[in-house]
C-alpha cells in the first residue's frame, strides 16, 4: 500500500505531500491544474525515463518519493534490496530525482539504485493505468497477459485463505516456458550452424590439419630463443673466444714470465722466512691462496678453449631453429606462447570437426529436449487457459451488469498459434455490448466508454487481491452519469480488496472516495504554480459542486453534491 507521496519541484507543482488510506483515493481539479503531474510522479517511481522539462522551472531538481506498506511482503523485492533494509522492516522508500540537466538518479530504502530496480520494485507495488491504458485492451498479447494474470489470482486465493500454495504458479511456468522456447531457439541455430558448417569442412580441416603439422613439426618450447640466441652469437664469434681464452690462460700458466711462474716465485722466497713475522706470515698465506686460484683459473680456461668448436654446421642449424620460430611467431600471435596457443585450438576444433556427426546428433538431441519441455509448458498453460477463460468471461459479465451494461456478453477465445515466448495461445476478446449484437473483437464493437468499463471490469477481475495499489488515471473517459456512478462503485469494490488511486474528472466517483485529494493552479506569482490539498467533508462538497458545474452559492449544485455524497 501507498503511505505517502511527496512531490517537490514537478512541472507546476513546487511541494505537494499525499498521505494516502486504504481502499479509494481520489485527485481531482480544474483541467489544466496538474493532475497528470501526479501520474508523472507515479511514473518516475516505476523507473520511466524523465521528460525533457520535467523540472519545475527555476528549480535546480525534481525530486518524487513514494512511502510504501510492505505488511511482510519483503518478496517483492529483489534480494540484493532486500539485504539492505533493516530486520523487520515494514516500510520500503522509492525515490527518484531529476536535475534540471535530464540527470537522474533512484534509491530504494536510502540507498542508490537502478531505473531497472525502480521498475522491479515498483512494478510489484504499484499497477498504473494511464488514459489510454484501455487501447491497450486491442492488443491480443495485453488480453492473453490479462487471462494470465486471472489464473495467477486465481492460484492465489488459496493462499489467501491460508492453504497451501502450489510448488510452481501460472506466472512461473509461463516464465519457464520463455526459457524454454529461448533454449529451443538456440539449440536450432546451433544445429543449422553446423549443417551450414559441413560445406566448407573439408577445407578447413584441410588448413587446420596443415598448420598444426606445421608447428609440430617445428616442436617449439618457450624460453629456447634465449638459448638458441646465445648459443649463435658463441658460434659467431669462436675465433675470437678462442684467442682470448688462450692468450688469458697462458698468461696465468707456469711458464717462465707467467704470472702464474711470478706468484710461485714469490710464495717459495715467503716460505723460507716462515714463522719470524707473524704479520709477514698473514701475507705469505694470501699469495698462497692467489696462487692457487691463478692454477685453477688457468686450468679452466684451457679446458673451456678445448670446449670452444668452430663448427659451421652447428651454426646453421641455430640459426634454422631460430628462422623456423621466427617464422610461426609471425603467422600465429607473435610469440611462441600464441603459437601454442594456436595449435591447442587447432586441436580442438580438428576434434570437433572430426567428430561432426556426434557434435550434430548432441544437437539434435538438445533441440528434441528442448522442443518437449516447450511443448509440455505449453500445453501446461494452454489447459489452465483454457480452464480459465470462460470462468474469466463470467466474472467480467458480472461486473459489466454493475457497470451500466446489464446485458452484455463477454468470450475469451483461444486459438492455437504459432508457438511463442508466452505460449502458443492466441488470445481475443470478444464483446456484445448489447442483445441481438453478435459478438465482435473488442476493438470493434466498444465505444470509448464502454471500452473503460470492460478494462475496469477485466483489470477487477484479474487483478483481484494483488497487494500493488492500483492507480487509474482518468479511466473514466467518456462515462458519465449513472455509468460513472457504477464506475466509481467499481473502484470502490477494488479498493475495499486492496487500495485504490484514482485521478478523475466525474463527481460520481469522487463522491465515493475515502480520501479526497484537490489539486489548484494559482497564477498570482510570475510563474503558475499548481498546489495539491486534503479536503475535509465540507470542502468535499465544494470540490463536488465546482465538478457539477456549480458556482458557490449554487444551491441546487450543493445539494445534489450532498445527495451525492450522503448516498456514497
Amino acid at each position: 500500500m501507498l503511505l505517502e507521496l511527496r512531490v517537490e519541484n514537478l512541472l507546476l507543482i513546487e511541494r505537494a505531500e499525499l498521505d494516502l488510506v486504504p481502499g479509494l483515493n481520489v485527485v481531482t481539479g480544474e483541467t489544466g491544474a496538474g493532475k497528470t503531474v501526479l501520474a508523472h510522479a507515479l511514473d518516475l517511481l516505476l523507473g520511466a525515463k524523465p521528460r525533457s522539462g520535467i523540472v519545475r522551472p527555476g528549480a535546480a531538481e525534481a525530486w518524487v518519493e513514494g512511502v510504501f506498506a510492505l505488511d511482510g511482503r519483503t518478496d517483492v523485492l529483489p534480494p540484493e534490496i532486500a539485504e539492505r533494509l533493516p530486520e523487520g522492516e515494514d516500510e520500503v522508500v522509492l525515490a527518484r530525482r531529476v536535475t534540471a540537466e535530464g540527470r537522474s538518479r533512484a534509491f530504494i530504502g536510502g540507498r542508490s539504485a537502478t531505473a531497472a530496480d525502480l521498475r522491479e520494485v515498483g512494478g510489484a507495488l504499484l499497477a498504473f493505468h494511464g488514459q489510454h491504458e484501455a487501447r491497450r485492451l486491442l492488443s491480443p498479447a495485453a488480453q492473453l497477459a490479462l487471462l494470465d494474470a486471472y489464473c495467477a489470482s486465481e492460484e492465489a486465493a488459496p493462499r489467501r485463505k491460508g492453504a497451501k500454495a502450489a510448488a510452481e504458479g501460472h506466472l512461473q511456468r509461463r516464465d519457464a516456458h520463455a526459457a524454454a522456447h529461448a533454449a529451443e531457439r538456440d539449440a536450432r541455430r546451433r544445429l543449422e550452424e553446423l549443417h551450414d558448417a559441413a560445406g566448407a569442412r573439408e577445407r578447413e580441416l584441410d588448413l587446420l590439419r596443415f598448420e598444426l603439422q606445421e608447428i609440430d613439426d617445428v616442436a617449439p618450447v618457450e624460453g629456447e630463443q634465449e638459448e638458441l640466441s646465445a648459443a649463435r652469437e658463441r658460434l659467431r664469434h669462436v675465433e675470437a673466444l678462442r684467442g682470448a681464452a688462450y692468450v688469458a690462460s697462458q698468461a696465468l700458466g707456469s711458464d717462465e714470465g707467467s704470472a702464474g711462474a711470478g706468484l710461485a716465485t714469490g710464495e717459495s722466497a715467503l716460505d723460507a722466512v716462515a714463522g719470524v713475522d707473524a704479520d709477514l706470515d698473514v701475507l705469505a698465506a694470501r699469495l698462497s691462496s692467489l696462487r692457487i686460484e691463478a692454477d685453477d683459473l688457468a686450468a679452466e680456461l684451457a679446458r673451456h678453449l678445448d670446449r670452444l668448436d668452430a663448427d659451421p654446421a652447428e651454426l646453421e642449424r641455430v640459426e634454422e631453429r631460430l628462422q623456423a620460430l621466427s617464422r610461426l611467431e609471425r603467422k600465429h600471435g607473435g610469440s611462441v606462447l600464441a603459437v601454442l596457443d594456436h595449435a591447442e585450438r587447432c586441436r580442438q576444433r580438428i576434434a570437433e570437426f572430426e567428430d561432426v556427426e556426434g557434435a550434430t546428433e548432441a544437437a539434435e538431441a538438445d533441440l528434441a529436449d528442448a522442443r518437449r519441455r516447450r511443448e509440455r509448458l505449453a500445453k501446461e498453460l494452454s489447459a489452465a487457459r483454457s480452464a480459465a477463460a470462460p470462468r474469466l468471461a463470467a466474472a467480467v459479465v458480472e461486473r459489466l451488469a454493475g457497470l451500466a451494461m446489464p446485458a452484455a456478453t463477454l468470450e475469451v477465445r483461444l486459438e492455437e498459434r504459432e508457438p511463442g515466448p508466452t505460449g502458443a495461445d492466441h488470445c481475443e476478446l470478444l464483446l456484445a455490448p448489447n442483445p441481438g449484437v453478435p459478438a465482435a473483437p473488442v476493438r470493434e464493437s466498444a465505444s470509448g466508454g464502454e471500452l473503460s468499463r470492460v478494462m475496469l471490469a477485466l483489470l477487477a477481475v484479474a487483478g483481484a487481491g494483488t497487494d500493488a495499489t492500483q492507480v487509474f488515471d482518468e479511466i473514466d473517459a467518456g462515462v458519465g452519469g449513472q455509468t460513472g456512478r457504477a464506475v466509481g462503485e467499481q473502484l470502490r469494490a477494488l479498493g475495499r480488496e486492496g487500495q485504490v488511486l484514482c485521478i478523475t474528472h466525474l463527481p460520481q466517483i469522487a463522491a465515493l472516495a475515502d480520501r479526497h485529494f484537490a489539486i489548484e493552479k494559482t497564477t498570482s506569482q510570475e510563474t503558475a504554480v499548481t498546489v495539491v490539498r486534503r479536503l475535509d467533508d465540507p470542502e468535499v462538497v465544494g470540490e463536488l459542486v465546482r465538478m457539477l458545474g456549480g458556482e458557490t452559492g449554487d444551491e441546487g449544485a450543493r445539494r445534489h453534491a450532498e445527495e451525492l455524497r450522503s448516498a456514497a
